[in-house]
């Protein structure tokens, strides 16, 4: 059955449609963001048992390129592309973490975390640039002029597009604000042989050369203005309610920076309703940083005006951006999904993210915002502990172990309630017997 997918325009009066292979960002007739639709009256002549068990099948096996977390939903995303020019480190089917412990701890019965961060480079955003960087591999195919392909980054967006071009033999190009990502983050593109640009700005001021140097349509751009992008990140939601038996949880939390995360979820949720394999929506929550919070202060005005602001230094380094791209997708997945909008301090994110450490985590902080944003919502009583929860853990801790060693030495500027530093002894038995004791003693004290 042939299948097809296109770009058009998110403006409910223009509607303007484009093919895949077109070199655009934003609409020509407009300037509006763009959006990939799909062919839903083919993709509806199969039904969704079909659908469900064509899914069921092909999840982690070895037939290629369909044991991919994306491409084993192939037909939802880039029906059109040829498997030969398919990009893929077989990302997705990351696991869901019962977080009983930790449920216990805030008062929740059902709570999960979608670990994202267990894949290829250590994040969500492999799921979109297997799909964005298989693209640009078809287009070359077919002689489009693209020599590299380009992202502003906080460090995640870059790692993901250093390795799929390496893997794909594309040259890659980040741009990344100089001292404000992690050594970790900063690393992961060098090695993978990206030109990596280390410009004196933030995340906002990256943004903005990047959409300039990307108008030469030799560089191709990868941000998630990129509707492409969208596409493989939306499987995220069709494979959390595939690993729950095709049962939709009641709220999903999501961490919000550049916001095409938000309507990737929201997308990949309506894809399933309208084809039938649903028959109700999540609560979506989209929690920000406290020092990065412009979706949620418009959130406050019941999104009656939207206005970037000027991020302040947060430790959730990824979500430190003040004028994200794709606010006007987020702002209309929210409303369609009766989504909430939460920030968190940083004392409250670093804190979260410590507690869910010691009940088997390894939280990133940008979890560590959604989980402070969890504890708040259940405070408030707008999430009932009889409820199913599932907060989507964007990244791997790993690449923040500065954030994690500077809360448990004390060197934040806050209590940080959860430390648990290193006992510095002599070597000797007596000393290490009397340490444990007082130790061991103190924790059955505090754990009751």
């Amino acid at each position: 059955m042939q299948y097809r997918a296109w770009f058009q325009c998110i403006n409910e009066q223009c509607r303007e449609q484009y093919p895949l292979n077109t070199i655009i960002y934003r609409c020509k007739a407009c300037d509006s963001l763009l959006e990939v639709q799909h062919d839903m009256e083919a993709l509806g002549r199969r039904d969704a048992k079909a659908w469900m068990k064509l899914f069921e099948d092909r999840y982690k096996s070895t037939q290629w390129p369909y044991g991919s977390g994306v491409w084993g939903k192939k037909e939802w995303i880039l029906p059109q592309i040829a498997d030969d020019n398919i990009v893929s480190l077989y990302e997705g089917g990351t696991n869901l973490f019962w977080a009983e412990r930790f449920g216990k701890m805030i008062g929740i019965d059902n709570l999960w975390l979608k670990l994202c961060g267990n894949s290829h480079s250590g994040s969500f955003k492999d799921l979109g640039m297997t799909v964005l960087v298989s693209q640009v591999k078809q287009m070359i195919s077919e002689g489009a002029p693209i020599k590299a392909v380009a992202c502003a980054s906080t460090g995640d967006t870059s790692a993901a597009l250093a390795v799929y071009c390496a893997a794909a033999g594309i040259q890659s190009i980040v741009l990344l604000p100089k001292g404000k990502i992690s050594i970790a983050q900063l690393v992961q593109p060098i090695a993978n042989g990206a030109l990596v640009l280390s410009l004196d700005t933030d995340f906002d001021g990256c943004m903005r050369v990047v959409r300039e140097i990307t108008k030469d349509e030799t560089i191709y751009l990868a941000n998630s203005m990129n509707s492409l992008r969208i596409e493989g990140q939306k499987t995220v939601g069709i494979e959390i309610v595939q690993q729950f038996d095709w049962v939709v949880p009641d709220v999903i939390i999501i961490p919000g920076g550049n916001l095409g995360n938000v309507s990737a979820l929201g997308s990949g949720m309506l894809m399933m309703r309208d084809l039938g394999l649903i028959t109700k929506l999540p609560r979506i929550v989209v929690a920000q940083a406290e020092r990065a919070n412009p979706l949620y202060r418009s959130y406050l005005k019941n999104f009656e005006s939207f206005e970037p602001i000027e991020a302040q230094k947060t430790l959730a380094s990824a979500i430190q951006i003040g004028n994200p791209v794709s606010f006007e997708k987020a702002i209309r997945t929210i409303r369609q999904f009766n989504g909430i909008v939460v920030d968190a301090t940083e004392q409250e994110l670093s804190d979260a993210a410590a507690l869910g450490d010691t009940t088997g985590m390894f939280n990133c902080p940008h979890t560590g915002v959604a989980l402070a944003a969890l504890i708040k919502l259940l405070k408030a009583g707008k999430i009932d502990k009889a409820e199913h929860v599932v907060v989507i853990s964007t990244a791997h801790g790993l690449k923040f172990t500065d954030f994690k060693v500077n809360y448990h030495e004390g060197a934040l500027d806050f209590p940080c309630n959860y430390s648990n530093k290193p006992i510095e002894l002599p070597a000797r038995v007596d000393a290490v017997k009397e340490a444990l004791e007082q130790a061991l003693e103190k924790r059955r004290t505090t754990n009751g």
